[in-house]
């Protein structure tokens, strides 16, 4: 979790109001993702931000699952606060007709952080450019060789195993086995574009696993064990859907799904850096060079 100031700790986590008009995020037009500040799980979308003219940062929908609802003890407002850690969002409001969605979630600059869709190289870029951290999402089979591999990466920062792409908030190892919640093993990448790029991360990925197998990887067989790309906006879709295209052209039937970036659920504590803390190789995953 990340430090809080007094001001953040009064909105995230005693659910205060910031004054309106007064928030970095209200008059931001920047692409890319939303996150929970205290946490930084991802929360909304750059194109589901709207000016309502409130005083606050609008959207009109969430990440799926990354928002948790809860009505407030008078039953006038319903409260929003991050699905992953609790932290106070702010309140969501229905039949407004402000979009389409007739949905307008009101949220607290302070309660958000940005992660800004990955520039392209241009002209007018610099060497002295500050360049924020960004996510990467994938899942390819058992999440400790994914993590063990990734994180031998140059430019990853953090890299985190979990669950994704289910219905079950929290879910537990136990109940993402039982296959009746949804989700994926997965890992979070958090990384340093200057030193890295997405599309070096996006490799090594297809690389580390066996994209061609549907129902799982190697002698891991079930729907959690799938290969995906979570993509957290437009050029990390188009990223690997390039790769795709270079691996089929290949003649390899691949079966990587791409689906947009939902809630990370964190694995439980014995699962983080497993193979670091064994002292052993993966057992079903090693790399294949295939983009040479």
């Amino acid at each position: 979790m990340k430090k809080l100031t007094p001001q953040e700790e009064q909105i995230i986590l005693h659910k205060g109001t910031e004054a309106p008009f007064s928030g970095k995020f209200y008059r931001h037009h920047q692409k890319g993702v939303y996150i929970c500040r205290r946490c930084g799980a991802p929360l909304y979308r750059s194109e589901n931000k709207f000016d309502s003219g409130c005083g606050w940062p609008s959207f009109d929908e969430e990440i799926k699952g990354a928002v948790k609802r809860t009505p407030d003890p008078d039953g006038l407002r319903t409260e929003i606060s991050c699905a992953h850690c609790g932290g106070h969002l702010g309140h969501v409001f229905e039949g407004e007709g402000f979009t389409a969605k007739n949905t307008r979630h009101c949220v607290n600059s302070l309660s958000l952080d940005f992660v800004p869709e990955q520039a392209a190289d241009t002209q007018e870029s610099t060497p002295a450019a500050a360049s924020p951290l960004q996510t990467a999402v994938f899942a390819g089979g058992c999440f400790w060789g994914v993590e063990h591999l990734m994180a031998q990466q140059n430019g990853v920062k953090e890299i985190q195993c979990g669950y994704t792409g289910g219905h079950v908030s929290h879910p537990t190892y136990e109940q993402v086995c039982s296959g009746k919640t949804g989700h994926y093993e997965a890992v979070r990448i958090v990384f340093d574009p200057k030193l890295v790029s997405y599309e070096t991360l996006a490799k090594l990925f297809f690389e580390i696993h066996d994209p061609t197998q549907a129902d799982g990887q190697g002698p891991d067989i079930g729907a959690q064990y799938r290969s995906v790309v979570f993509y957290a906006d437009e050029q990390q879709k188009q990223t690997a859907q390039k790769l795709i295209s270079i691996l089929q052209s290949k003649g390899l039937a691949v079966k990587t799904q791409l689906l947009p970036l939902q809630a990370f659920w964190p694995a439980e504590d014995y699962h983080q850096h497993y193979y670091q803390r064994k002292g052993t190789q993966p057992y079903c995953h090693s790399r294949v060079k295939r983009f040479d």
